[in-house]
């Protein structure tokens, strides 16, 4: 089944008004807190409602999967749709620029392919960072194409976040590390902004990664263990919300593989 295009503009436009709503909502958010500790705001709530129901009735055949609900989806979908209302909810809770509205997407093989991404407060010289990728098609960055700059291969300033000294060994690594309370933004880093090179990505689930993957790969980059091998979406990712199995290296081929011998896991 292909994506209806009509369909998916106004996908993406429902997206981008998700994050003015956050973004007019920002000053005024309440911080509350999940059972595992984790920051919760009413904003995310009422974003996933919105989209999820979008969702459903533009694509009634698609899965859905929300970070902040339970969402019924079928294992065997065409499409599955992969949304965080809020990715950097901390960081959005306390007044900070760095958050973003992510909806990623997998085709039938479980592959990342597409991505609506908005980051109201976080653009490259303008107020906001609009990213779309439809599936089959190259993504883009507030309307325009993305074209990757710098040397990618060889890494010396790295996002990441704020708890990757738990995770990987530092002692040889020389270079910056970049934080922005995002892990959608850390991954996404490398494909926009020219002088970060790659991002370490830990203790996360499917919805704070699967959109900007698909724009990593839509970019001729991806992310992999430490091992080499490919992360992939099975269901306990997925569908059981279990959190990745080991931290991920993401960047080019050359990049990622300097990155895992400058910064391996502990």
């Amino acid at each position: 089944m292909t994506l209806d295009q009509d369909k998916l503009d106004v996908l993406a436009e429902e997206v981008r008004k998700a994050g003015a709503f956050a973004f007019q909502k920002q000053a005024d958010v309440r911080r509350t807190y999940k059972k595992d500790g984790s920051v919760l705001t009413e904003v995310d709530m009422a974003i996933s409602h919105s989209l999820v129901s979008k969702i459903r009735s533009l694509f009634p055949g698609a899965a859905v999967i929300s970070e902040e609900e339970e969402t019924d989806a079928s294992r065997d979908a065409e499409w599955t749709f992969i949304l965080d209302p809020i990715d950097g909810t901390d960081v959005y809770s306390q007044g900070l620029p760095s958050f973003a509205v992510s909806l990623g997407l997998l085709d039938s093989n479980r592959e990342p392919v597409g991505a609506y991404i908005e980051a109201p407060r976080f653009g490259i010289g303008t107020d906001e960072m609009s990213i779309r990728l439809d599936p089959g098609k190259r993504p883009l960055l507030n309307g325009k194409e993305i074209k990757v700059a710098g040397n990618k291969d060889d890494v010396t300033q790295v996002t990441t976040g704020s708890k990757a000294f738990r995770y990987f060994d530092f002692s040889s690594f020389t270079g910056k590390f970049r934080i922005f309370g995002s892990t959608i933004i850390h991954m996404l880093s490398p494909a926009v902004f020219s002088s970060i090179e790659a991002s370490l990505t830990f203790s996360c689930y499917a919805w704070d990664i699967a959109a900007s993957h698909a724009v990593l790969r839509s970019v001729g980059m991806d992310s992999v263990y430490a091992d080499l091998t490919r992360l992939e979406y099975d269901d306990d990712f997925l569908y059981k919300k279990h959190p990745l199995k080991a931290p991920l290296y993401s960047g080019s081929e050359k990049g990622r593989e300097a990155l895992i011998k400058m910064l391996p896991p502990l």
